[in-house]
């Protein structure tokens, strides 16, 4: 059988075992999504680091479940969602780090340093 350029021939799907579990959305792939979200939301407050961190854990833990049920967790674009999602989170926390280090910096620079003595006192 030959087939024009572009298309793929589709393999026919057997017949599924009965006992074979219906395929659900994984509640995980909801979390991480949930705390990604939150941790985008909060990164410029320092607070998006705790969900973000969390949202990045629960994903490994969510990929590796998917994996081992062969197909019968779904909900891998949620998960890569709220990924994406964590980590903007985490750029945001350091960014709002390193702008406070910044203006702390050029405050400090700016203010004199050590005592400041009356012009007569020696």
């Amino acid at each position: 059988m030959t087939t024009a350029p572009g298309q793929v021939p589709v393999a026919q799907q057997g017949a599924r075992h009965p006992l074979d579990p219906d395929p659900v959305r994984s509640s995980k792939a909801r979390a991480v999504f949930a705390l990604g979200l939150m941790g985008a939301l909060t990164g410029l407050f320092v607070g998006g680091v705790v969900p973000a961190t969390l949202a990045l854990v629960l994903s490994r833990q969510a990929r590796r479940e998917a994996y081992a049920s062969g197909g019968f967790l779904t909900g891998a674009d949620w998960l890569r969602r709220g990924e994406r999602l964590a980590w903007a989170g985490l750029v945001l926390v350091a960014t709002a780090l390193v702008v406070a280090v910044v203006v702390g910096v050029v405050r400090l620079a700016g203010d004199p340093y050590g005592h400041d003595y009356a012009p007569n006192v020696d």
